[in-house]
């Protein structure tokens, strides 16, 4: 496989990566999710001053290690590289939010969301007060 990426992935590379990874880990990629992806990018400040055009570069990314045998290793090693550990919460808190952005969890969502806490190392009460967060903000009247 031809490396996609033309330099060095940044913080913001590794956080796209992640909200595309838990959209596409049940094969559905939805509407909700990716406008929930796009709002993150478009108005959260540890997004100021991203390229818009490496979403793309970052969602091929994704999907061509999604296609291969420890593709998911591949990612997580890549996140852990290029992403500041103070962000880890971040990324945690952005996959929650893209997660329950269409009103369900899928069973592999869950899964993907168990290895990001444990890959990232998510203290688990933290990570039980960011899903909280991200019930609350997805919550339907």
């Amino acid at each position: 496989m031809s490396d996609p990426i033309p330099h060095p992935l940044s913080p913001q590379d590794c956080l796209v990566a992640v909200m595309i990874a838990i959209s596409a880990s049940d094969e559905n990629i939805r509407t909700s999710e990716l406008v929930k992806i796009e709002s993150a990018v478009n108005n959260l400040p540890v997004f100021a001053g991203y390229d818009l055009d490496r979403m793309h570069v970052m969602a091929q990314t994704v999907f061509d290690l999604f296609s291969v045998e420890d593709g998911l290793d591949a990612l997580f090693g890549l996140i852990r590289e290029n992403l500041p550990e103070r962000l880890f919460e971040t990324a945690y808190a952005l996959a929650c939010d893209v997660a329950v952005a269409d009103g369900k969890l899928a069973e592999s969502e869950l899964r993907l969301l168990e290895e990001i806490r444990y890959e990232l190392n998510i203290d688990r009460l933290h990570a039980a007060a960011i899903e909280r967060g991200s019930r609350a903000r997805h919550m339907t009247a």
